[in-house]
């Protein structure tokens, strides 16, 4: 049954509860599941409050139509302006509430993952791949660096080259490469994704949540240690970025369809 009120807590993200499972769902389809800060706001929110509710085993981070989450809503005229730091600090709150949680998160990507929203489907400790998926750190095309813990999460799973490859070049992966490299735990065919993102909600909500929570705690403790500094260099970096003139012509650029001309200003 849907989550009591059944009401999204922001608009664009959807939530349900049913049977321990607490499902979190992009839900922009029309922008590609583009997040706004208000989107993330009640992410974060909802992710802190998990570890007091007695009615969560699972959750499960997933969207609604051809694409799991493409980053930040950087439509319309003078984007460049609405970003802050305070932006980071939101998507900084919902990356360390996904990994500190002591419930089992599984990133059900149901297509495209870019931007944060890639950085957001690595810092699950399950990540269901649909085959028509790809996964793409595309920050350096708008003239930012990865953000999210993706300059440590992504490395920790795959190594530096292809970090380097994924983050420098802004060159996406498919779902089965993204697989064979290791940056997911699961590959399924579209027309059998759903049903193994079920199975393995079922499975999880139904484990010794003792042993899950301490199984999580120590793997992420022995792959994940430099996550938070990687959190506050981003934060610094990208801070000191949105300031810039290449920024300003990236957003411009991706709203006028164009390629971007940067001049390290």
């Amino acid at each position: 049954m849907p989550e009591q009120g059944s009401t999204p807590p922001v608009p664009g993200l959807v939530v349900d509860l049913a049977d321990g499972v607490l499902t979190a769902r992009f839900d922009r389809p029309e922008v590609f599941n583009a997040v706004s800060g208000e989107m993330m706001l009640g992410l974060a929110d909802l992710l802190e409050s998990v570890p007091a509710r007695d009615d969560v085993r699972v959750v499960v981070l997933t969207g609604t139509g051809p694409a799991f989450c493409t980053g930040a809503d950087i439509s319309g005229e003078a984007a460049h302006e609405r970003f802050d730091v305070r932006a980071m600090d939101v998507t900084n709150r919902v990356v360390r509430a996904v990994v500190a949680c002591d419930r089992p998160v599984l990133a059900a990507v149901n297509g495209i993952a870019a931007g944060v929203g890639c950085s957001l489907a690595l810092a699950a400790d399950l990540s269901v791949a649909a085959a028509s998926s790809s996964y793409l750190l595309a920050f350096t095309r708008i003239g930012f660096m990865p953000d999210g813990g993706a300059s440590a999460t992504v490395a920790a799973s795959i190594g530096r080259a292809r970090a380097m490859r994924m983050a420098l070049l802004a060159e996406p992966l498919s779902a089965q490469e993204a697989y064979d490299a290791g940056l997911v735990s699961h590959l399924a065919a579209d027309d059998e994704f759903a049903d193994l993102v079920a199975t393995l909600a079922r499975r999880l909500a139904s484990g010794p949540p003792l042993a899950l929570a301490a199984t999580k705690k120590a793997v992420n403790a022995a792959t994940l240690l430099p996550l938070e500094d990687a959190l506050e260099r981003e934060r610094s970096g990208q801070s000191v970025l949105m300031r810039t003139a290449d920024v300003a012509e990236g957003m411009a650029a991706f709203s006028e369809r164009r390629r971007p001309a940067f001049r390290g200003e």
